[in-house]
C-alpha cells in the first residue's frame, strides 16, 4: 500500500504539486455532482458517470502530455545552460585564471593559455611562471571592483574574486589605442603676442623693424615645424597657432622653450623682445575654444607676459616661463584710456564703494583714498570699506591721522553696512588685489560682481572676476598708487585737489612697495612721486608711518637671528610653532634678508596673528617667488610673493616648501 503512494508510482502530472492540488479540486467537484445527479435522477447520474469517466481519461492523457513536454524542455534547457557555461569559459574572449590557495595555477582557459607562450603551467606557481603577473594580482588582491594594467605590452581590464581565488581579464589594447589616438588628436587652439612690440619698435628705424619681425617669425617657424603646430600670423604682434594634443605635450615636456629662445635672440641684437602665450584645449565649440584662448592669453599679460598659459575651459591653469620682470611702458595712453573709461562709470553710477584686501597695507590705504578722491571730483558719493579687527602699528597712525579729516572718517564703513546701502547701480572698485576671495568684503563683492573695477599692480591670478566691466592690472607699475596717481592728471582741474593726507598716504604707499624706491622701480614711479610731492605730500609724515614700534622691531630681528641657508644662495627663516608674528614684521624679516650678499631669494615662515601658517618670499629676480608662492597657493610678483596655509604646522610647511624648492631645482637641472 505505501508503494501506491510513493510519487514514483504515481501518474506524471500528480508529481507536480499545483497540478496535483489542481486535480483533488476538479475530483471532488466532480464527486459532489454526481452524487447529487443520482439522488436526482438515476438515468440523469448514470449518463453523467459515463460522461465523467471519458473526460476524466481524457483529462489525464493531456495533463501527463503536459508534465511529460514540460520535463522535457527543463531538461533540454539544463543541458544547453550546462553546455554553454562549459563552452564559454572555453570560447568566451575572456581570460579566466583559477589559482589555489598557494597561488598555483589550477586551470587557464584556451583564451589566456597564448600568453604564457606554451608554458606548461597548471599546477605551477604563478611567481615562478610570471613573475610580472604575479606582482599584478598580489598588488591588487584586496580590490573588489575591476581596474586597468598592461601586462606583456598589453592593456587589460582584471577582476579579482578572491572568494574563489578566480581572475578575469580582458584585453582592451585595441580600445585603449583608439582612446589614446582620439586624446592625442584633440584641437587645441592658441595666441601668441609680442609684450613689448610697441614700445621696442618706436626707436627703431623700418629696417631695424623688418629685420626684427623676420629674426621673430623665422623662429617661431621653425619651432612650429618641428612640434607639428600650424602657425598662423594675425598682425604684426599677434599669432595664432593651431596642434594637436600629442604636439602640446611635447612643448610642454620641453618647458616652452621657444619663450626662452626669442628673448634670448632678440636680447643679443639689443632689441629684447618676449612672448606671451594663451593655449586652450577641450571638447567644446571651436568658438569657444579661440575664446577661451584669448582669455589666457589675456591672463598671461596680466601676469607680466614672457609666459605661457595652458587652461582648458573648465580646469586649472599651467603655467611655463616668467621668469623676467615685467618691462615698464613708456606710453601713458592706456592711463588715459582707463581714466576716461573709470570716469563714464563712476558718472552712471550711484554710489561707489572701495574694497581693498584683508590687513590692508599702507599702498592699499593710499589707493582707496585716491580712488574716493577722484570719485568727490566727478561728483559722487564713495565709500571705504574696512573693518579689520587686526591692524599694524603704520595703519593705526594713519587712522589716528584721518581723525583729523571728518569728510574722510565718514566715508569709512564696514562691509554689512556697504551691502546695505548697494544698489543695483553702485559701482565696486577693488584696489591693490584682483582675488575677491582675499578681500575685505567678499559678500560685497557678490552682490556687485557684475559692477566691478580691478586696479591692481600683482600680477593677475587664476581667481580673476570672470567678468570685470574695467580691469587696470599693471604687473610692471611699483604700486597701486602710482597707477591711481598718474590718473589726477586727467582729472578736471576745477574739482577739489588732492589734500595732504592723501599725498602723503599715496606717497607713502609708493615708498613701502618699492622698499625706498630700491625695487620695481621706473621712470613714471618717479614721476608719480613727484606729482604727489607737489600736491603736498609730507615727507616727514611719511618717515612717522614707516617708524616702527619697540616690539616689532625687536621681533623682526628674532626672526632674523633664525636664518639657515640653503645651497648657499637662498635664505629660510622658520619660526617658532607656538608664537605668532604680524605680516608686516615677517615681511621686513626677508626684506632685511635680501641685503646680504650672495642671497638670490629669501623666506620666512611663521604662525600668524590669525592661526594660520604664513610665508613671505622675496627674491633679486633671479628665482621666481611668485610660482614657488603659487604652488603653495598664494601668489606675488617675480620678486615678492606671499601666501597662508591652514591647518598645518610650522615644520609641516617648511616640508612643503622644500619639496617646492627642490623640484624647480631639479627641473632648472634637466632644462640644462
Amino acid at each position: 500500500m505505501k508503494n501506491l503512494v510513493k510519487k514514483n508510482n504515481l501518474p506524471p502530472f500528480l508529481r507536480n504539486k499545483r497540478l496535483r492540488s489542481i486535480s483533488l479540486f476538479i475530483a471532488v467537484s466532480l464527486i459532489l455532482g454526481l452524487v447529487i445527479a443520482f439522488l436526482y435522477n438515476m438515468l440523469v447520474g448514470c449518463v453523467l458517470l459515463v460522461m465523467a469517466c471519458a473526460g476524466l481519461a481524457y483529462t489525464i492523457k493531456n495533463l501527463n502530455i503536459v508534465e511529460e513536454n514540460a520535463n522535457n524542455y527543463l531538461t533540454d534547457l539544463s543541458y544547453l545552460i550546462s553546455r554553454g557555461e562549459q563552452e564559454a569559459l572555453l570560447e568566451m574572449p575572456i581570460g579566466v585564471l583559477l589559482l589555489d590557495r598557494a597561488k598555483r595555477i589550477s586551470w587557464v582557459n584556451p583564451y589566456l593559455q597564448p600568453y604564457f607562450e606554451g608554458k606548461k603551467v597548471i599546477q605551477r606557481s604563478l611567481e615562478e611562471v610570471d613573475p610580472e603577473l604575479f606582482d599584478i594580482i598580489q598588488n591588487h588582491w584586496e580590490k573588489d571592483d575591476s581596474f586597468e594594467v598592461t601586462w606583456r605590452g598589453k592593456q587589460f581590464i582584471m577582476l579579482i574574486q578572491r572568494h574563489y581565488n578566480t581572475v578575469y581579464m580582458e584585453n582592451i589594447t585595441h580600445y585603449a589605442s583608439i582612446e589614446k589616438r582620439y586624446l592625442d588628436e584633440r584641437v587645441v587652439i592658441g595666441e601668441v603676442y609680442l609684450d613689448n612690440f610697441d614700445e621696442i619698435s618706436q626707436s627703431m628705424t623700418d629696417q631695424e623693424i623688418s629685420n626684427l619681425k623676420n629674426y621673430v617669425t623665422n623662429q617661431l617657424s621653425i619651432w612650429a615645424k618641428h612640434y607639428g603646430v600650424y602657425l598662423k600670423r594675425i598682425d604684426a604682434d599677434h599669432f595664432m597657432i593651431m596642434m594637436y594634443m600629442k604636439a602640446l605635450h611635447a612643448i610642454e615636456n620641453d618647458k616652452f622653450n621657444i619663450l626662452d629662445v626669442i628673448r634670448q635672440g632678440t636680447s643679443k641684437q639689443n632689441f629684447p623682445i618676449t612672448l606671451s602665450i594663451g593655449i586652450a584645449y577641450d571638447d567644446i565649440d571651436l568658438n569657444k575654444l579661440a575664446d577661451q584662448a584669448q582669455s589666457n592669453l589675456d591672463l598671461a599679460l596680466g601676469r607680466g607676459g614672457d609666459q605661457a598659459v595652458i587652461k582648458p575651459s573648465d580646469g586649472e591653469a599651467l603655467f611655463f616661463g616668467g621668469k623676467t620682470n615685467p618691462m615698464e611702458k613708456r606710453t601713458r595712453v592706456r592711463a588715459r584710456m582707463i581714466t576716461s573709461a573709470l570716469q563714464e562709470l563712476m558718472k552712471g553710477s550711484d554710489k561707489i564703494f572701495v574694497d581693498g584686501h584683508a590687513h590692508p597695507d599702507m599702498d592699499c590705504w593710499g589707493a582707496s583714498l585716491g580712488i574716493r578722491r577722484i570719485a568727490q571730483m566727478n561728483g559722487k558719493e564713495c565709500y571705504i570699506v574696512f573693518d579689520e579687527k587686526i591692524v599694524y602699528s603704520d595703519i593705526q597712525r594713519l587712522l589716528d591721522e584721518i581723525d583729523d579729516y571728518p569728510a574722510i572718517r565718514d566715508s569709512i564703513i564696514t562691509s554689512d553696512k556697504a551691502v546695505k546701502m548697494a544698489t543695483d547701480n553702485s559701482l565696486l572698485v577693488m584696489v591693490d588685489h584682483s582675488n575677491p576671495s582675499i578681500g575685505l568684503a567678499p559678500n560685497l563683492y557678490e552682490r556687485l560682481q557684475n559692477r566691478v573695477v580691478i586696479i591692481d599692480h600683482h600680477r593677475r591670478g587664476e581667481k580673476f572676476p570672470e567678468n570685470p566691466l574695467l580691469a587696470y592690472v599693471e604687473p610692471y607699475a611699483s604700486s597701486a598708487c602710482e597707477l591711481i596717481t598718474e590718473m589726477f592728471e586727467y582729472q578736471s582741474q576745477s574739482a577739489d585737489p588732492i589734500n595732504t593726507l592723501e599725498a602723503t598716504t599715496m606717497l607713502t604707499g609708493i615708498v613701502v612697495d618699492t622698499q625706498s624706491f630700491t625695487v620695481r622701480t621706473g621712470t613714471r614711479t618717479f614721476d608719480a612721486a613727484s606729482y604727489l610731492r607737489s600736491s603736498g605730500a609730507n615727507v616727514d609724515e611719511i618717515a612717522l608711518f614707516m617708524k616702527e614700534n619697540v616690539n616689532s622691531y625687536m621681533a623682526e630681528n628674532h626672526l632674523i637671528s633664525m636664518v639657515q641657508f640653503i645651497d648657499g644662495n637662498l635664505a629660510l627663516i622658520t619660526a617658532e610653532d607656538d608664537k605668532k608674528y604680524d605680516s608686516v614684521t615677517a615681511a621686513k624679516s626677508v626684506d632685511s634678508l635680501m641685503k646680504i650678499d650672495g642671497v638670490s631669494a629669501s623666506f620666512v615662515i611663521f604662525r600668524r596673528n590669525d592661526g594660520n601658517v604664513g610665508i613671505s618670499a622675496r627674491s633679486n629676480g633671479d628665482v621666481n617667488v611668485q610660482l614657488i608662492m603659487e604652488a603653495l597657493g598664494g601668489g606675488g610678483h617675480l620678486n615678492a610673493g606671499a601666501t597662508r596655509i591652514a591647518d598645518k604646522t610650522v615644520d609641516e610647511v617648511q616640508e612643503m616648501l622644500l619639496g617646492v624648492l627642490h623640484k624647480d631645482e631639479e627641473a632648472e637641472n634637466t632644462n640644462d
